[in-house]
């Protein structure tokens, strides 16, 4: 990549007109979890920024990240790839490979140093001297360690690059790791997912583009913007679990009819996601409202979080008794309904006797 153009850059080289290019603006500004007054700034900054370098490596993993990106519809992968970013360097997506490929990445390194997006995709093979995962010829912790180095933010994709994931559950025999610990103290961006949402991790990636920054994270390194609420919070089974309505098994006429599947090892009311909202493949679902209950992959510890994902979470929660939280429920509404109706009457009766004060004095 000789040139570094901006978006707008490559929306003209490619004949694109100015309506598409806001349109597409307006799309990023709503990807990223941004207000509508911010469109301005996105449009300034996709007219003006240079498409950003980024370098994509792999470690211990599956490449289920990378599956999980390219299925991304708003915007189209193909749209980041080859409008929004300037990819030099990825396993999966280049069709170099070999000792030209490698010596590419070094070229890349050199020539951008302190100004590439470094997306990591998998665990830290750390057992034996990491001779368990290897890349080019090398570890991966030494191919890790040589590209941030001269980054300037990496982003964590995927729960195995942001913990270790299931490399790292017991007995965890190469000593996998999540990348935190290896990078020199760069600043990480944790996108967490088994895999991530498509979306999310576009949106996490151009953010750092547009704007040069990171997005606000909370306590683990993740975007508010994506990771703000928990499963619970959004899930359209809510209204069950507090009406205490919960499916038993999975074929029994409360799963049938979509009752809460708390009691079949959901980890919704612990889970930090946007798949209650965002969900999957253009919105069209996620596990939950496929009748499968979450199994809380965002989370660090998923994998060895009980003997089994489908065991219940802890029976006892913030409310009490969750077997009992219908009864107890159906008794406060009664309550409500009953308080609500002497209240109005006491208003009647008060009205009345105000009209007929009223009516004494004329």
């Amino acid at each position: 990549m000789e040139k570094r153009e901006s978006m707008w850059d490559a929306y003209l080289r490619k004949g694109m007109s100015r309506r598409s290019f806001i349109k597409g603006c307006v799309a990023l500004t709503s990807l990223m979890g941004l207000s509508t007054d911010m469109v301005s700034k996105v449009v300034e900054a996709a007219e003006t920024k240079p498409l950003p370098v980024v370098v994509w490596i792999h470690g211990h993993e599956c490449t289920g990240c990378d599956e999980s990106f390219i299925r991304s519809a708003a915007p189209l992968a193909s749209d980041v790839v080859l409008n929004s970013i300037a990819l030099e360097y990825d396993h999966l997506l280049s069709a170099a490979c070999g000792e030209p490929f490698e010596a590419h990445l070094d070229q890349t390194i050199e020539k951008y140093k302190g100004q590439y997006i470094l997306a990591v995709e998998g665990a830290v093979s750390t057992k034996d001297n990491g001779i368990y995962c290897m890349s080019g010829g090398h570890t991966f912790t030494h191919l890790l360690q040589k590209a941030a180095a001269n980054s300037m933010a990496i982003i964590a994709y995927g729960t195995c690059a942001a913990s270790g994931g299931i490399q790292a559950a017991a007995p965890n025999p190469t000593g996998s790791a999540g990348i935190s610990h290896f990078v020199g103290g760069k600043p990480v961006v944790n996108v967490p997912g088994c895999p991530p949402i498509p979306e999310v991790m576009t949106g996490v990636v151009m953010h750092l583009a547009l704007f040069g920054t990171l997005p606000p994270l909370d306590s683990q390194g993740r975007p508010k913007q994506f990771f703000g609420n928990r499963l619970h919070d959004t899930c359209y089974r809510r209204p069950f679990f507090d009406a205490g309505m919960f499916a038993e098994n999975y074929d029994d006429a409360g799963a049938k009819a979509g009752w809460c599947l708390y009691k079949l090892g959901c980890r919704g009311p612990e889970t930090y996601c946007s798949c209650g909202n965002l969900r999957w493949f253009q919105g069209m679902s996620y596990p939950v409202q496929s009748g499968a209950a979450c199994i809380g992959c965002t989370n660090a510890d998923f994998w060895d979080s009980g003997a089994n994902l489908s065991e219940r979470l802890a029976k006892y929660g913030p409310l009490g008794d969750v077997d009992k939280i219908g009864v107890a429920l159906t008794a406060a509404t009664a309550v409500g309904v009953a308080a609500h109706a002497a209240a109005s009457v006491v208003q009647k009766k008060t009205s009345a006797k105000h009209e007929g004060e009223q009516v004494t004095k004329e």
